[in-house]
């Protein structure tokens, strides 16, 4: 479970204040698979670094009682002086996993070959990107976390991806962010709309894709 204890999140930019999250409470529930719904710029992805621990709230607390993903695709956490594969050796040891089963893992399934002894900064995004997705499914997750892409690469690639994503949801849980509402309808069934620093909680998706619609035509 994640649990959010009067979470406040606020960014000051050329001195206009944007509130991300107002003295959040919730708690993400066991077994569900949650979107997270609003307008651009409401602060999604920011709530994303949240969960994923990238980002520190300005009050409150975050309790992961479970292991968390950070966004899939998002190769930002990597230390571009290092190798890819030096990078896959921290990763793996940080979580507490078998380095050389990530590694063999990892090899396989991002086809990046010998640029794996490259440093990542040499790397183009779709190489990160391959980079990241591979970690990520080399590791088992209780939440996956979701933001935008779920898929990197061409039409073989994709599907792989597809296909090992579908592997992990049979045990896993997602949290995810989408324009999509044919992939939040897809892949989850609860939902929650962040509005104005607040965040509104729904059981069912279809409520939660209906109260963000009728904010974007408001």
């Amino acid at each position: 479970m994640i649990e959010f204890q009067n979470v406040s999140k606020t960014y000051y930019l050329k001195g206009i204040e944007k509130v991300i999250l107002d003295d959040v409470s919730f708690k993400f529930p066991k077994g569900r698979n949650v979107a997270i719904l609003g307008h651009n710029g409401a602060g999604k992805s920011t709530m994303m670094r949240l969960l994923a621990g990238a980002e520190l709230p300005d009050a409150g607390r975050i309790r992961r009682h479970v292991k968390v993903s950070w966004p899939l695709g998002f190769s930002g956490g990597f230390n571009g002086q290092m190798t890819g594969m030096e990078n896959i050796r921290f990763v793996a040891r940080m979580y507490g996993e078998d380095t050389e089963r990530v590694i063999e893992f990892v090899q396989e399934f991002s086809e990046l070959g010998e640029s794996l002894t490259l440093p990542i900064q040499t790397y183009s995004s779709g190489m990160k990107a391959r980079l990241a997705f591979g970690v990520s499914m080399a590791i088992d997750f209780r939440y996956y976390l979701i933001d935008e892409v779920t898929a990197v690469g061409d039409a073989r690639f994709k599907r792989k991806c597809d296909e090992v994503f579908k592997q992990k949801l049979k045990r896993s849980n997602i949290v995810m962010i989408s324009h999509s509402m044919g992939s939040i309808r897809q892949l989850c069934d609860m939902g929650c709309v962040l509005d104005k620093g607040k965040l509104y909680f729904h059981d069912d998706v279809e409520d939660a894709i209906a109260h963000h619609t009728k904010n974007q035509n408001a």
